[in-house]
C-alpha cells in the first residue's frame, strides 16, 4: 500500500501582523488574542520570562542567542533555507536596532527579540508512506527507504494555561510514550528535528526529549551538543528559525529532513556519519498538539 502525504503553506500574501492574527486561531483566540497584536510571539515570550525568573543561575536571555546563531549557521549551509544568505553571529543574535524588542505587551516585551522568531515563509513538502507490500508492488528498494518504528501524538487543553510555563508538558508526555513504545531513549538518537517556532521553544524541547535536565536546556546549545558535529545534531537544515516556517508543511518537512540525513543527501550540512536513528517532534499552538516519530534508516 502507498500513501502520499503533502503539506503546504503560503504566508507571504498577507502582512506579518495579519498573518499572525490568522495563526492566533490555533490559540484560545477569544481569551488570548488581547495579549498582544502578535499572539504567539507573546505566548512564547511568557514562557521565556517564567524560565528566566525560575532558573536565574542556569539561564539568561542571551543563552537564546546560541540557539538562533546555530540555526542561521545551519541555514547558511542549506540552499533551500529562507535565510540561506543571511549570516548571524552569536553577538548579532542579541538585542540591537536590527534585532529589536517588538511586542507591545510591556510585561513580556523584554523577553523576545525579532531573531528569536521563526520565518514567515511559503513552502511545501511531500513524502510517500508505504507498507512492505507496497514497496514490492512499486518496485522500490528497501535501502532507499527509512522506517517509522514508532509514532505518538497528543493534545493539551486549549482553554487552559499550562500549570508550569517552564515545561512543554504535552511534548514531554508524547515523547515519553514514544520512548516507552519503541524501547529507545534520547541516548540512542543520532539526529533530531524539533519545533523551534521561537528560540525558547527549542530550549524547552531539549528538556522535553530528555536531552537536558529541567532548567538546563539553555546550556545544551552553548556547549555545542546540538551542532551538526555535536553529540545530537538538532535541526540541521536550519529549523524554523532559519529554514523557515510554512506552517502546513512543517511536520512533513521534519520527516523529510531526517530522511535526507539518513540517505546522505544534505551536502554541506550533512552529518559526517549518516544517522541510524532519528526523532521528530512537531508542535501545534503553544504545546497544545504534538506529533512525534521515531525513524530508523533501512
Amino acid at each position: 500500500q502507498l500513501c502520499l502525504v503533502a503539506g503546504a503553506e503560503q504566508q507571504t500574501s498577507a502582512s506579518s501582523r495579519d498573518g499572525g492574527l490568522f495563526l492566533a486561531r490555533a490559540a484560545d483566540f477569544h481569551r488570548q488574542s488581547a495579549m498582544d497584536d502578535f499572539v504567539f510571539p507573546c505566548l512564547l515570550a511568557r514562557r521565556t520570562k517564567h524560565f528566566a525568573e525560575r532558573f536565574p543561575r542556569s539561564f539568561e536571555l542571551d543563552d537564546l542567542n546560541h540557539v538562533v546563531a546555530k540555526a542561521y549557521r545551519n541555514g547558511n549551509r542549506n540552499p533551500r533555507a529562507h535565510m540561506h544568505a543571511v549570516e548571524l553571529s552569536v553577538e548579532e543574535a542579541g538585542m540591537s536596532e536590527s534585532n529589536p524588542l517588538f511586542l507591545s505587551n510591556q510585561e513580556f516585551q523584554p523577553f523576545l527579540r525579532l531573531r528569536d522568531c521563526s520565518q514567515v515563509s511559503d513552502g511545501a513538502s511531500a513524502l510517500v508512506l508505504a507498507s512492505e507490500e507496497g514497496l514490492v508492488k512499486a518496485g522500490i528498494p528497501l535501502d532507499s527507504c527509512v522506517e517509522i518504528v514508532g509514532s505518538e501524538h497528543g493534545c493539551g487543553n486549549l482553554f487552559e494555561d499550562p500549570a508550569d510555563f517552564t515545561v512543554m508538558d504535552t511534548a514531554k508526555a508524547v515523547v515519553s510514550r514514544l520512548y516507552s513504545s519503541t524501547g529507545k531513549s534520547v541516548h540512542d538518537l543520532q539526529v533530531a528535528e524539533v519545533h523551534d517556532c521561537f528560540s525558547i521553544a527549542e530550549v524547552l524541547m531539549y528538556e522535553a526529549i530528555g536531552l537536558a535536565e529541567h532548567g538546563r536546556g539553555g546550556e545544551v546549545c552553548k556547549e555545542g551538543i546540538t551542532e551538526i558535529g555535536g553529540k545530537l545534531p538538532v535541526n540541521t537544515g536550519g529549523g524554523l528559525l532559519s529554514f523557515g516556517h510554512p506552517v502546513g508543511a512543517t511536520g512533513v518537512k521534519q520527516v523529510h529532513e531526517i530522511y535526507r540525513q539518513m540517505k546522505g543527501e544534505c551536502e554541506e550540512y550533512q552529518i559526517s556519519e549518516r544517522p541510524g536513528l532519528g526523532l521528530t517532534v512537531n508542535m501545534g499552538g503553544d504545546d497544545k498538539t504534538i506529533v512525534s516519530m521515531m525513524i530508523k534508516n533501512c
